[in-house]
């Protein structure tokens, strides 16, 4: 029996080999996909203001063939101002046809993340392009100030590995006016890490962390922390794996399924990010992703940390050491954050402390529970469970210009994962059943006014079923089903009073049956079939409906906008239909 641990990194390799597809991008401009074989997804686009923005080119064409960084400079944009209403970087990337590996993408301006995905793989005859953008207004003091970045797509080209790798981006900057104000953003950026011109972190064990210390302005009133932590080695397939103590009997690979990412200030927790499971175009079984990837693949999201209950703590003028890792990584996760400060501006000092942090003393560490049970012929059956959620409160306060600001966060993060087994001597089938999830409130009063109070919810549901028979013939069957989705919702009320709530849905599932021979050389794959589905809708009447199928890597039906009032996607500009954080501050009475 092969392990199904060690065929998730075989398949990587063995499955460079063969790859259908065509060339067609994903429709940018209104033709329709179908029929072809290009990166096609459903995902929206930043919805921008009306009006001309200002364009700054970080970089053009670059190549992508080494582990070496592109480093670009940054000037701001000339005759736009200083206070943007939109601000949204565009990426457009390719890959000649060939053979290669998926790849992380990354792009950093002054050690801060601006971008943060993986890269398509080729095909043996046919290149792919895709396209990728990112809402940056929350980063605007990031781009008041001249500065130097850097791209990294780590690539080998060799007579094996023949992808080529291209990019370009730019920063697309939309003045503000009357009908499109400027939001009130951060006052600063701060990236965590030490490369003053970017590069993620790598943490390869729960004691691993990324860190900065940091001496903050005086006068800071809410503090927010944009966190990614992506796998990598032998934490990519951390989803599927158990505890080690059933490593050998489910004959998968050990180190358990929880990860979750634990923020600190000074040691001491301060908040939570939960871990997408991202999979990537080489992953489990490439065919599935061929022509639409999994969720977020190509285009990461942050989770945003409120961290504001410790602003009064941050503003004291001693130096602070805000850090994030890995609750349970095995080697490795690359993480990368940004910390976001919001000053009192009627003010040079505030003052202000924790009142309360229930996290403090909640361990991270799962519940497990196992039925496998083995009989006299070998045969095993029976399930491993990983549990986990904690319910946490954090309180503090700042005495600001405005008045006694007291900020509470009240969140609970849940963990729930079953991994089935059924394992003979010629059949072993593994269904992972996966939850993620997040609910919380950060209530903010003026006194004993509730001035704001934002909610927001996640749920990231995973499934895999992988069922490997071997053949009288001695290859190897693999049928591989796989539904993954990202649910977010949010709300905002003042006063009170509820102002905005939205609604993000991002659904991807797949199907395709692998046959490989006993060297695990992909002989062939069929019944490759795949969805996505996408949603979006706010109460101010926006809407947002997307999807894509495709059938034997090729797309079949392509449809944007018909679900939604008249046929037609309609999305206000400020809202965020991809799922990207926002905090609602142009709408905030302080």
């Amino acid at each position: 029996m092969l392990p199904r641990g060690s065929f998730s990194r075989c398949l990587a390799v063995a499955g460079l080999a063969l790859t259908l597809g065509g060339v067609a991008q994903a429709a940018p401009d209104g033709s329709s996909p179908v029929g072809s074989g290009n990166v096609t997804v459903a995902d929206p686009t930043v919805p921008r203001p009306q009006g001309q923005p200002c364009a700054v080119q970080l970089f053009s064409d670059d190549t992508f063939n080494d582990y070496s960084p592109r480093p670009f400079q940054y000037t701001p944009p000339a005759g736009c101002g200083t206070r943007w209403s939109k601000v949204v970087l565009e990426g457009d990337f390719s890959i000649t046809a060939g053979v290669q590996y998926d790849r992380t993408a990354t792009v950093f301006l002054g050690g801060v993340n601006l971008y943060f995905g993986t890269t398509q793989e080729p095909g043996s005859t046919e290149g792919r392009n895709w396209h990728i953008e990112r809402d940056l207004t929350d980063y605007s003091a990031l781009f008041r100030r001249a500065g130097t970045g850097q791209a990294f797509i780590g690539n080998i080209v060799n007579s094996i590995y023949t992808g080529v790798l291209h990019g370009s981006a730019r920063l697309l900057f939309y003045p503000a006016s009357v009908v499109a104000p400027a939001p009130r953003v951060p006052d600063a950026v701060y990236p965590l890490g030490s490369d003053p011109v970017g590069s993620t972190v790598t943490l390869n064990n729960s004691s691993s962390q990324m860190a900065a210390t940091l001496t903050l302005p005086a006068n800071v009133e809410r503090a927010y922390l944009d966190v990614f932590t992506q796998s990598q080695s032998n934490d990519e397939f951390w989803y599927v794996c158990v505890p080690d103590q059933y490593a050998a009997e489910a004959q998968e690979c050990g180190g358990g399924n929880f990860r979750e990412a634990e923020v600190s200030i000074d040691g001491q927790p301060a908040g939570v990010a939960p871990v997408y499971p991202w999979i990537y175009t080489g992953g489990v079984d490439l065919y599935i992703w061929k022509p639409t990837p999994g969720v977020q693949t190509l285009n990461f999201m942050p989770y945003r940390v409120d961290l504001t209950p410790f602003a009064g703590m941050l503003s004291n003028g001693s130096p602070h050491t805000v850090a994030v890792s890995v609750q349970g990584a095995n080697s490795y996760f690359s993480a990368t954050a940004s910390l976001l400060v919001y000053q009192d501006q009627g003010a040079k000092q505030v003052s202000g402390a924790l009142l309360r942090n229930t996290l403090v003393g909640q361990s991270p560490t799962p519940t497990i529970g196992s039925t496998l049970q083995q009989d006299s012929s070998g045969n095993v059956n029976g399930a491993v469970t990983t549990n986990l959620s904690r319910h946490f409160v954090i309180e503090g306060y700042v005495d600001t210009s405005h008045g006694r600001v007291t900020t509470t966060v009240d969140q609970t993060v849940g963990f729930a994962d079953t991994q089935s087994f059924a394992i003979t001597a010629t059949d072993y089938h593994q269904i992972t059943d996966q939850l993620t999830s997040v609910e919380g409130v950060s209530r903010s009063r003026i006194g004993r006014f509730l001035s704001g109070e934002f909610k927001a919810r996640f749920r990231y549901p995973l499934h895999v079923d992988s069922d490997q028979v071997t053949e009288s013939n001695g290859d190897y069957s693999i049928l591989t089903k796989i539904k993954q989705g990202y649910d977010q919702h949010t709300g905002l009320s003042l006063g009170g009073f509820p102002l905005y709530s939205a609604d993000v849905h991002n659904h991807v599932a797949g199907s395709d049956t692998l046959v490989l021979n006993s060297s695990f050389h992909i002989l062939s794959h069929s019944g490759q079939q795949a969805t996505q589905d996408f949603a979006f809708h706010d109460s101010l009447g926006s809407c947002y409906r997307g999807s894509v199928s495709s059938a034997n890597n090729l797309v079949t039906a392509y449809r944007i906008g018909q679900d939604c009032p008249g046929g037609q996607n309609r999305v206000l500009w400020f809202s965020h239909p991809d799922g990207s954080p926002y905090l609602g501050d142009s709408l905030l009475p302080w």
